[in-house]
């Protein structure tokens, strides 16, 4: 008898630890039916600030809550809110109406021309120059305003860049650069001092010949580019290059010929003009929850679980613009990770908590992340390491990208050990733990961090990201790996310190590399990509860079370069562009309520 209760008693002991094991054991179709939630049709691709993206954050917080993790301390629930700009649409004032020789001609809003969403609202009036393309580029030695004065005048520009179709251009052969979008010309429109920038549509001997105006919404840029800014059909100003004595396709050409600028001043025009573009402000929330450890530090995993909404003008793929972007991949794989770690972690015994948060905001710049890290709910003084997983859930032959391990001094030792007991082959991307996604946040907050990553495939930015191409068993590897180093890192004598690593050149996040591609002079700054209300906010300075050694902090809101007045990173850009190394740049930063003017001596890009 006693040996029968005895084996009964063996029994149900072996059970319950088969039970607790599968409780924390991985599922790859308990991960797929996270994503198909997230990334259904209902959701109509989670853009920040609609409804949906507030349906997945409460579908995110009751996982959380089922689990019974608990809000950060101190807060309400698993919500941290905030506020973002999310769209832009037409007002009912937008007009523009050209005098020349004494006839005054008004054109026809959403016929003629319109905003771009991009555009400051208001009214201004001036005369009118031609500015070719409106780029200037000095690594290329081309600049269309050699020669003409733009300032307190509208600039009208041809849309593109000059010998787009050409491969041996020294515009990178048929491959856009930046200099070609919208935004960029209104910058440099503002950068010479112009009172607003009107964007030819495309002309026929382009690859996008389509005649009529772009749909609002679809150029990227700031919230507010702090100039008045139009496209605008070249049939409408035909006769105002005419009455000049040119016309345009020659100006075009001849520039497309010899790269040499044909800018000029139309003499007697002046253009009276009045912008209207309403902004939505919407709350949106980033989710918080807590699994306490025994000590105050703490690891933080994480993802964002926003997306593109109807594409809009992220998408990738512009013809389908309008219709559900789902990201499947980007990033419900990565929230559906979170939930998955956190189920896993959920009941265990730890040394050091975890935080799971999951961001708002990503693809808009980062904003979610940017706000918690600029506004923790615990002390980021505590958190050890920050995982961020953005888009895990296409392995592809058995490849994984792992970002930021030079940033804590023990972090690539941690994963050389545990490694090679994982399928996966890993690639070391970049170690610096700068770039395009949310780990960017805290790297610009001394914190280390681990950024994982399956790589990107072409249904990216797409309608075409979908449940069905996550591949379950991959992305249950991942977790595997992924709740390993979450383990050795909690449960290690000593935390990783701090390293700084300096950014790969043009990896997202290094100076003005989001809005110019790394040219120009070093400054030396990383952007912190929630805009303030006016200027450039510095997430972080690098050691020994010309910013650092000028005296600048992470915190400072850069508001004017040189004679340059700054209202966004884009303003920064051309003002930096502008300069060359050797330079001294005399820079006003707002720190706090103090306004500060230090001088800069900018050195040569490595």
């Amino acid at each position: 008898m006693r040996t029968r209760l005895l084996f009964i008693g063996t029994a149900l002991g072996s059970l319950a630890l088969v039970q607790i094991a599968l409780a924390q054991s991985f599922d790859a179709g308990r991960y797929i039916d996270h994503i198909k939630v997230l990334a259904s049709p209902d959701m109509k691709g989670r853009a920040t600030g609609s409804p949906e993206l507030e349906r997945a954050g409460q579908y995110i917080a009751a996982q959380f809550k089922a689990l019974q993790l608990k809000p950060a301390p101190g807060a309400t629930g698993y919500l941290q809110p905030f506020q973002v700009t999310t769209s832009a649409k037409i007002g009912r004032e937008n007009h523009l109406e050209v005098t020349s020789g004494g006839a005054a001609t008004a054109f026809e809003a959403l016929k003629d021309f319109q905003p771009l969403n991009f555009s400051s609202s208001g009214k201004a009036s001036g005369g009118l120059v031609f500015a070719g393309y409106g780029i200037t580029a000095p690594e290329y030695s081309y600049d269309d305003y050699a020669g003409i004065d733009a300032k307190g005048k509208f600039v009208v520009v041809l849309s593109h860049e000059p010998q787009e179709s050409d491969k041996n251009s020294v515009f990178l052969g048929e491959a856009y650069t930046d200099h070609s979008q919208m935004y960029a010309k209104a910058a440099n429109a503002k950068a010479h001092g112009a009172r607003g920038v009107i964007v030819l549509k495309d002309r026929p001997n382009h690859k996008d010949d389509e005649a009529k105006l772009e749909a609002f919404g679809k150029t990227n840029g700031p919230a507010d580019a702090g100039i008045l800014s139009l496209q605008m059909m070249p049939e409408a100003l035909s006769g105002l290059f005419s009455a000049a004595g040119k016309k345009l396709e020659d100006l075009e050409a001849g520039i497309d010929g010899d790269l040499k600028p044909r800018s000029f001043e139309f003499a007697g025009v002046q253009v009276r003009e009045q912008v209207e573009v309403e902004r939505a402000v919407k709350t949106v929330n980033n989710v918080v929850a807590w699994l306490p450890g025994e000590t105050n530090e703490y690891l933080i995993i994480g993802a964002h679980y926003d997306h593109l909404g109807l594409g809009e003008q992220f998408s990738m793929a512009p013809s389908l613009a309008g219709t559900v972007h789902p990201g499947a991949d980007d990033n419900a794989s990565g929230t559906a990770a979170v939930l998955e770690l956190a189920k896993y972690f959920a009941g265990k015994k730890l040394k050091r908590g975890i935080l799971f948060l999951t961001f708002a905001g990503e693809e808009l710049g980062l904003l979610g992340s940017s706000y918690y890290a600029n506004h923790p709910e615990m002390p980021l003084a505590n958190a050890v390491t920050m995982i961020n997983l953005d888009m895990v859930g296409r392995v592809r032959e058995g490849k994984l990208y792992v970002g930021g391990a030079g940033t804590g001094n023990t972090l690539r030792a941690s994963l050389d050990a545990i490694i090679p007991g994982h399928p996966l082959k890993v690639d070391y991307s970049d170690n610096s733990g700068y770039g395009s996604s949310d780990h960017t946040s805290f790297t610009a907050k001394q914190v280390p961090v681990l950024f994982f990553f399956s790589g990107l495939h072409g249904d990216y930015h797409k309608p075409s990201d979908t449940w069905d191409k996550i591949d379950g068993p991959n992305s249950v590897e991942v977790l595997k790996l992924v709740s390993e180093i979450a383990e050795k890192l909690d449960a290690a004598p000593e935390r990783p310190k701090f390293v700084r690593v300096e950014p790969k050149s043009g990896t997202p996040g290094s100076t003005s590399s989001s809005s110019g591609g790394g040219y120009g002079p070093n400054f030396g700054s990383i952007p912190d990509f929630a805009e303030p209300p006016k200027g450039v906010r510095f997430a972080d300075v690098k050691d020994g860079s010309p910013a650092a050694l000028a005296g600048l902090k992470a915190g400072d809101i850069m508001i004017t370069f040189g004679d340059k007045d700054i209202a966004n990173l884009y303003d920064f850009t051309y003002a930096l562009r502008s300069h060359k190394a050797g330079d001294e740049v005399l820079v006003e930063v707002l720190r706090g309520e103090q306004k500060l003017a230090v001088k800069v001596k900018l050195t040569e890009r490595k």
